[in-house]
């Protein structure tokens, strides 16, 4: 770890400069030709990304990051918090601990934490901000997560293992699973609930939910954790020995709220209703799409499809709900004169929900520019027809 960044007229200078692109920095002579160039640069790039996602780092003086990617692949704060809320208990190990942000948040519910980190490095790293962050109940291990498993925590039971596995450099191309990543948890986990009964295991927003569970047992609950309508996260929380019934949980992080729906996977109880367009329309959020849950969506909100593949609802009254909201101005058949009379060169928001075309060569067919108030959606109803919903926004 290079201390030198720390001199106050450095650090002065990275923060004046943090929000400019390195790129154009890059072209500057060095105003401190003692000290690497590249070294500072990275300081200012991995900073200004900090800005939003880690606003708690950005704002704490004399934190070091580590290069940009770093930072870019670590957890943001606000889904840190979320994640720290579904959890507890007096010990937690994070076998993948990266940049620290989640063991930051668990340090607030856990009485003692520990990051393992095999990058030394980056261990150095967070150890030493989170010595500027207040930080005293979190100890950081420089080594691979075994070893300290199997020496320096040799017969102390967790109640917790937390472990975020990256996708091994091999493994691209090929359709994604947990054996595809490092460390390869499903030939661990036994080697694990030796160490704790609880495990938390994050995973890429893209791994199939069936194909985790397919190479995982004792799952008790998958969360599926949107930021602003994006999926980050998908969290397995398993229980060693737990036979009971699954229950995908999800939150879409807002500015001003959570969007949280759940429901237990493969209840036979469940189905969906259907209708013609009423006068709301509804689109679920993307953490509710990433479940899968889209009878349960009609079940527990007791709303109606449009058609089974369309995944959009309907009702004549109006709900709250976790997404985004609509009223029908009009109902058109996709044909060619109801189109050049309602939608040709006119502007509007395009969204496809089970309908043959992209959005892209929509637009380019009927001349529609992007924008406006009116949100359009081409879609097929429960009679298999080709139809577009003309609404406004409900906000």
């Amino acid at each position: 770890m290079n201390t030198i960044i720390l001199r106050q007229d450095i650090q002065d200078f990275i923060t004046e400069n943090s929000g400019v692109l390195v790129s154009k920095l890059a072209l500057q002579k060095n105003p401190f030709p003692e000290i690497d160039w590249i070294l500072i640069l990275n300081q200012i790039g991995a900073k200004s990304k900090a800005k939003e996602k880690l606003p708690t780092w950005f704002s704490t003086e004399n934190i070091i990051y580590p290069s940009k990617i770093s930072v870019e692949q670590t957890s943001s704060e606000k889904t840190a918090i979320y994640k720290a809320s579904l959890i507890e208990g007096k010990t937690l190990i994070d076998l993948t601990g990266g940049f620290g942000v989640d063991d930051y948040y668990f340090s607030k519910k856990f009485k003692v934490v520990a990051h393992c980190e095999i990058n030394e490095e980056l261990s150095e790293i967070v150890k030493y901000n989170f010595e500027q962050l207040g930080v005293k109940n979190c100890f950081c291990y420089a080594d691979d997560s075994a070893n300290i498993l199997n020496e320096a925590a040799s017969g102390f039971k967790w109640d917790w293992i937390y472990i975020d596995p990256s996708r091994r450099n091999d493994a691209k191309g090929k359709v994604f699973m947990l054996k595809d990543c490092l460390p390869n948890v499903p030939d661990l986990l036994d080697f694990y609930f030796e160490k704790a009964n609880s495990i938390l295991i994050k995973t890429a927003p893209l791994l199939d939910i069936s194909a985790g569970l397919s190479e995982l047992k004792f799952v008790k609950n998958i969360h599926i954790i949107a930021l602003e309508n994006e999926v980050k996260e998908l969290l397995f929380e398993i229980h060693n020995h737990y036979k009971g019934e699954i229950t995908i949980k999800t939150a879409n992080i807002l500015k001003e709220k959570i969007e949280t729906f759940e429901f237990v996977l493969g209840d036979e109880t469940v189905y969906a209703s259907y209708h013609l367009p009423q006068k709301y329309v509804y689109e679920p959020n993307s953490a509710i799409m990433k479940s899968g849950g889209f009878d349960e969506v009609s079940t527990i909100f007791d709303i109606n499809k449009l058609h089974k593949h369309s995944h959009l609802y309907t009702s004549d009254e109006l709900i709250d709900f976790p997404g985004r909201r609509f009223e029908v101005e009009k109902v058109i058949g996709y044909s060619k004169n109801e189109m050049k009379s309602e939608l040709a060169n006119q502007q509007a928001n395009i969204t496809t929900r089970n309908f043959p075309d992209t959005v892209e060569n929509i637009r380019k067919k009927w001349k529609i520019k992007n924008g406006g108030n009116l949100y359009c959606f081409f879609t097929t109803d429960k009679n298999d027809n080709k139809i577009v919903l003309i609404c406004r926004k409900i906000t």
